[in-house]
């Protein structure tokens, strides 16, 4: 049996979504999956990185992280997801990224892939929701497979109880919910899903 190689991919301006991604990494990696990390390449010019301390030191601390390319999503059989919230919608750095897969969907190499979102915002009520939601938008025109948490796992209400994908307020002292488990248990179930439809493609 195949191991599932997983692409997690993520925009973090300053670290939130970064450490997101880095704890679906290792609860996939304690899977046996093959696990790759990249972050969407930053669109914003330096004068605004730098005219706040956090993202400048973010950014610069980043440096040695793949950027991601559409071929990433070609190699995976399973993405995740993880991105601040832009109004509701995602971020222009993302959707430029998304922009970019034209090629591969056209091929249809992007279809019956599986994927999860995550997403953070400022406040309780920033868009998080609505961004995982965006995300799942581009994926059903992907042809994609949704793995979204659900409520299966106690640590889905630990975190705010979002079904969707785990999302998490964070401001300059922090995430204030308590999401490592649920970012955890949404990579597992990820893999999970992935490693059934793999499996059943070699049948």
């Amino acid at each position: 049996m195949a191991n599932v190689k997983l692409a997690v991919i993520y925009y973090s301006s300053t670290g939130t979504n970064y450490q997101m991604a880095k704890w679906a990494e290792e609860a996939a990696q304690q899977t046996g999956a093959e696990v790759r990390v990249a972050r969407i390449k930053e669109l914003a010019p330096q004068e605004a990185i730098d005219s706040n301390p956090a993202w400048k030191a973010h950014f610069e601390a980043t440096q040695d992280v793949p950027e991601a390319e559409p071929s990433l999503l070609e190699w995976a059989d399973a993405f995740i997801f993880s991105i601040p919230t832009r109004y509701g919608q995602v971020p222009s750095q993302f959707q430029q990224f998304l922009d970019a897969t034209g090629g591969l969907w056209a091929e249809g190499k992007l279809a019956n892939k599986v994927v999860s979102a995550m997403s953070s915002a400022q406040n309780p009520h920033g868009g998080q929701e609505a961004t995982v939601l965006s995300v799942y938008t581009s994926m059903f025109h992907w042809g994609a497979i949704v793995a979204a948490p659900g409520y299966n796992n106690p640590a889905l209400f630990k975190a705010g109880g979002n079904p969707y994908g785990t999302t998490v307020t964070a401001g300059p002292e922090g995430m204030v919910e308590d999401v490592e488990d649920a970012v955890k248990y949404q990579a597992n179930h990820t893999i999970e899903v992935a490693q059934w439809i793999k499996n059943g493609q070699t049948q």
